[in-house]
């Protein structure tokens, strides 16, 4: 370390710059340093460089805005919350079945939200759209019992905590899909909240630049831990937020030090990491470490020996302090430094105890969220709030390792929890663990009920629907439902064509939002770029290499794609964004998320399942999808299961068109049950790069696309009415090769086929299930039929489905096959081929679906077993072969 050799000198530099700061003003102080610090680097000088600032409060005393309220009003009914909220989860835990809940969470974060919800949650009125607010999911227990103390919520409601299964019962965590009224955002699967928020401030920022919404002064809220921060979601897209500009969002992290087992940064400082790690990003960071009882300390600190110590402890030994007492402390931080001990040494014990962290100060937090508000300079703001987990329950659990698993408490903590905070409750009332609600005309309910009305009435709230929008006519699509003639073209193509034409409807177009990783060449949507523009918050401040091309590269400030860049959580979560825009915004939009199909549930499964938590109503659109249609590349771009991942959200419809008018057709539905029926489902289809002719719609296949399937062709043997049959079923691109395959059955076996076009096995299988119980509930009703049942019942033959996807796709249907039923599907690793070598592979060609008909048919005894080798052999199957699935 760099000894003083010139103190005197030192000394004067010292006080120049607390002379020009005290002269002049920070602004200029800062000016002059840039100034010397660019000049030194000029000579190669190598000066220290530091993203973090002194553990201490961004905000000196002397800027702090005042908050303006009644502290003492405030402070009671922030107790009353806190006893709410632990009574809650207590009693939860006392019935039948320990239901759980979380209590440490909300403890520590309590005057972080009280003061939000008093001074800067603004829950919308005839002027405005409200805030919106990402929750930390382990805090609302907290929430609700605010919203108890206004009213919102009954004792009844409180006791049926964790009991949804009924309908009435609150929630364990923000779900939307059970409380549609109340939770706006699903935020307890940890990161989520944090991606979710940056890109819903992204879609505001974007939708106010294109005219289509005045964001005005409305902000994303975004509570999180310091420990989620350890999740690669809640950190991962903070640059963008910088990058664009985002002014409209607020985080704020609830830094008390702990995750669920142990402390975050045991060894080092989490809010000095974080602090780091958001500057550098573009943020405005405000620190809020320590509470107002120790301004006066750091007032008499004028040799920095308080700070130095402060500096230099570590996050274990902070929760140490708290966790073991004022006598701890004073010996292990204060007594660290004989210069430190004389500093307190007039203060009790008592009085070191009472030494607050920031985070449970609400004067500091109000001037924090003051700034955040007023003073962002045109960036996100992150607010580092030094808390205590466990805050309030003393030897129970306060800043205590096993904080996060405290769900009971006995009688005496009982007692040191509510004379802490004053609730008026005796103490033979505390075994039964009461709530508490003042009367409705007491001072603390009118204040609080004020305190909302000035900010647009009670918060957290919903809008479940909006006003539907009036969705054009399927001859939007003529030209794709009338094919492509001779011409031959691929599902992405025809995609792009459905995309093109919805953007330039009057009506809808608009509302439209494409939205890519950056794969828009690879999917043949560059033409977009110069018709709709790429969205930026700065428009283009350069001239593209490609300006002299008709498709060039265009951004721009009021563009119509979002182009997200390698980031397909944060492509998924801009979805989000624009898919939920009916709610958060009243102003529906029709977003388009298109992606590798492999990229897509695989990866953003998380979020996809939040997105029907949260009633998503949109488009996902998975490209190259199948595992044998991508020429070329290997396992991990090839896709064999991602309708099997689909299938795992409920209110997700999956789709396989083979050709564009099925596409439409879905489409155009989709379209209408979403925004003009309002029903919360999104829908995903796959499509595919391979080219062949689109053929035009037959007439009256509309229903059947929807239900799932639909007879394509009747392949007859010339003259011979009683030939044999088989039902032959297929998808996407595979069902040319069953269409060539019936070919092959006629032409070298005198074989009958009927040809199915299978447009979603998930929705068959769907339908197969609810009919299924419903039977089993009503056997004095007459039996109902899935609809692949009445499709192929009164059909001759065995069943045989082929798909690029795992043979699991289409198993789901055997229950309801009422025939031998033969699947083929893609299992195992994709690989680098052909796609007629890859399919080969996998068994799912042409050849494969013949011979897989012919022995179906041998299984029933239409056809001898000597007719399936000559198959093979005809066909040059090698039935020795390796199972692809183990190769």
């Amino acid at each position: 370390m760099y000894q003083d050799e010139d103190p005197v000198e030192t000394s004067e530099w010292l006080d120049a710059l607390e002379s020009l700061i005290e002269q002049e003003g920070v602004d200029r102080a800062k000016y002059i340093l840039e100034r010397l610090s660019e000049r030194a680097s000029r000579d190669g000088t190598e000066l220290p460089y530091s993203i973090t600032t002194p553990f201490r409060n961004s905000i000196p005393v002397t800027q702090e805005a005042r908050m303006p309220g009644d502290l003492f009003m405030e402070r009671r009914i922030r107790s009353l919350i806190r006893w709410n909220a632990m009574a809650m989860v207590l009693r939860a835990n006392q019935r039948p079945g320990e239901l759980g809940g979380h209590i440490s969470s909300f403890s520590s974060a309590a005057t972080l939200y009280d003061v939000g919800f008093n001074y800067f949650f603004h829950g919308g009125d005839e002027k405005r759209e409200s805030d919106l607010v990402y929750f930390q999911g382990h805090s609302s227990p907290g929430i609700y019992a605010r919203s108890y103390l206004e009213g919102r919520f009954d004792e009844d409601q409180l006791d049926t905590y964790r009991e949804e299964v009924d309908g009435n019962g609150l929630s364990s965590y923000p779900h939307p899909w059970l409380m549609p009224d109340y939770w706006q955002f699903p935020t307890v699967s940890m990161g989520l909240g944090p991606i979710q928020a940056i890109y819903q401030a992204h879609v505001m920022k974007y939708l106010h630049s294109r005219e289509l919404i005045d964001k005005s002064d409305r902000k994303v809220w975004c509570f999180i831990g310091d420990g989620e921060c350890d999740e690669p979601e809640t950190l991962g897209s903070i640059s963008l937020a910088g990058r664009e500009k985002l002014d409209n969002l607020i985080f704020v992290v609830n830094c008390n030090l702990q995750r669920l087992d142990g402390p975050v940064r045991g060894n080092g400082k989490i809010i000095q990491e974080l602090e780091g790690v958001f500057r550098g990003a573009g943020w405005n960071v405000l620190k809020v470490v320590w509470g107002r009882m120790w301004d006066p300390l750091f007032e008499k600190d004028k040799d920095g020996v308080m700070q130095r110590v402060m500096d230099e402890v570590c996050d274990g030994e902070l929760q140490n302090f708290k966790s073991n007492g004022a006598a701890y402390t004073r010996k292990h931080f204060f007594g660290k430094y004989p210069e430190l001990a004389k500093l307190v040494e007039s203060l009790s014990d008592e009085d070191i105890g009472k030494l607050n962290r920031g985070g449970h100060d609400p004067y500091k937090i109000y001037a924090a969220y003051h700034h955040a508000i007023n003073n962002h300079g045109g960036r996100p703001t992150v607010i580092l709030a030094h808390t205590i987990k466990g805050y309030g329950f003393g030897s129970a659990g306060e800043a205590q390792n096993t904080a996060h698993s405290l769900k009971k408490l006995d009688v005496e903590a009982l007692k040191e929890f509510r004379d802490r905070f004053a609730v008026p409750l005796k103490d033979e009332e505390l075994k039964d663990v009461p709530y508490y609600r003042p009367a409705p005309d007491s001072p603390e309910m009118v204040y609080m009920r004020k305190r909302r009305q000035e900010l647009g009435g009670f918060y957290p709230k919903r809008r479940k629907d909006c006003q539907p929008l009036q969705i054009p006519a399927l001859d939007i699509f003529k030209n794709v439902l009338e094919g492509s003639g001779d011409r031959k073209a691929s599902t992405t193509m025809t995609f792009v064509r459905l995309l093109t034409a919805l953007t330039k409807d009057k009506r809808v177009g608009k509302r439209v939002v494409p939205i890519v990783p950056d794969e828009a060449r690879t999917f043949g949507m560059e033409g977009m770029f110069r018709q709709l523009g790429i969205y930026t918050s700065e428009g283009q401040k350069y001239v593209p290499q490609d300006r002299d091309q008709i498709m060039y590269y265009r951004e721009d400030k009021q563009g119509q794609i979002l182009e997200e860049g390698i980031n397909e959580d944060g492509s998924m979560a801009a979805w989000m964004a624009c898919a939920t825009s009916y709610s958060t915004n009243d102003f529906p939009l029709i977003p388009f998320y298109i992606f590798y199909s492999m990229f897509g549930f695989q990866r953003v499964g998380d979020l996809a399942w939040a997105s029907g938590d949260i009633q998503a109503r949109g488009f996902l659109v998975g490209g190259t999808a199948g595992r044998t249609t991508l020429n070329g590349e290997g396992l991990q771009h090839q896709d064999g299961h991602s309708h099997i991942l689909a299938n795992t959200i409920p209110n997700c419809k999956a789709y396989d068109p083979a050709y564009g008018y099925e596409m439409a057709v879905v489409v155009h539905h989709g379209m209408k049950e979403m925004f003009e029926d309002n029903h919360n489902v999104f829908y995903y289809l796959t499509i595919e790069n391979e080219n062949y002719q689109q053929p035009a719609m037959p007439e009256g296949v509309e229903d059947g696309i929807i239900k799932g399937m639909y007879q394509l062709d009747s392949v007859d043997v010339d003259g011979n009415k009683d030939a044999t049959r088989v039902q032959l079923l297929g998808s996407g691109a595979i069902l040319n090769e069953v269409r060539a395959a019936a070919e092959l059955l006629r032409d070298d076996f005198g074989i009958a086929s009927d040809v199915w076009s299978v447009t979603s096995y998930n929705e068959l299988a769907r339908d197969g299930q609810h009919v299924e119980r419903w039977n089993r509930y009503h056997p004095d009703d007459t039996p109902k039929k899935p609809y692949v049942t009445q499709c192929l019942e009164s059909r001759k033959g065995p069943v045989v489905s082929s798909t690029d996807y795992i043979k699991l796709h289409s198993e789901q249907l055997r229950a309801y096959i009422p025939a031998t039923y033969v699947t083929l599907g893609t299992d195992g690793f994709g690989r680098s081929d052909t796609r007629e070598k890859l399919r080969s592979f996998f068994e799912v060609d042409r050849y494969h679906v013949a011979v897989s008909a012919l022995s179906a048919l041998a299984e029933d005894g239409e056809v001898k077993g000597d007719v399936v080798l000559e198959a093979m052999r005809k066909y040059g199957i090698d039935r020795n072969k390796s199972n692809p699935v183990h190769s």
